[in-house]
């Protein structure tokens, strides 16, 4: 087993990678790849057995997603899995959107954040309603719309999301605390 120090460093290989080192970009892929299923493991850790979708074809949707950018320049390890949770939300929000078509509102009900984001079929109607309510927050509150976004949709821990939004990570627990407030209430209108 390779000792963590001596692995390559993400950020070293994601700016080689914009300078146009293919040996980079291969050296890089199974070291994000790695991380991307760990990610989505995590979060999808919370769905039930038998779950429409697996970790495994999020981790595919994804990472073809973020090799195919066109004009990234990758800042650093935090830059380019925080642009992974981005592409991990849009992905679970376009596969609950495909599960249930139901009409906006239609016999919604409140429920907690986190049953929210189960993408299940039971649970699609609410994950539709948490992204709505997440760009709501966005407007008035970009930063709290995004910690919920690495810390749900990309799976990140507290220091993960610290370190992306550039704040402490006490920062992030109190603006985590308002968020889950706001949303359960946005989504509890629905």
């Amino acid at each position: 087993m390779t000792n963590p120090s001596e692995q390559p460093n993400v950020t070293q290989l994601l700016l080689a990678w914009n300078d146009g080192d293919e040996t980079a970009r291969d050296e890089l892929l199974p070291l994000v790849y790695q991380e991307l299923h760990r990610l989505a493991g995590r979060y999808l850790g919370r769905e039930r057995t038998g779950h429409t979708l697996q970790a495994t074809a999020l981790v595919h949707e994804a990472y073809l997603r973020l090799v195919n950018q066109q004009d990234v320049n990758w800042q650093n390890r935090a830059h380019f899995f925080g642009v992974a949770a981005q592409m991990m939300r849009r992905i679970l929000v376009d596969h609950a959107r495909s599960r249930h078509m139901a009409k906006r509102g239609g016999g919604a009900q409140q429920v907690d954040l986190e049953e929210a984001l189960m993408v299940s079929d039971e649970r699609a109607a609410e994950v539709v309603a948490l992204d709505d309510a997440l760009k709501s927050l966005a407007q008035f509150d970009e930063r709290k719309s995004r910690m919920v976004e690495l810390r749900f949709f990309g799976g990140l821990s507290i220091e993960e999301t610290a370190e992306i939004l550039g704040v402490s990570p006490g920062t992030v627990m109190r603006d985590w605390t308002l968020a889950k407030a706001w949303l359960q209430r946005e989504i509890g209108k629905e």
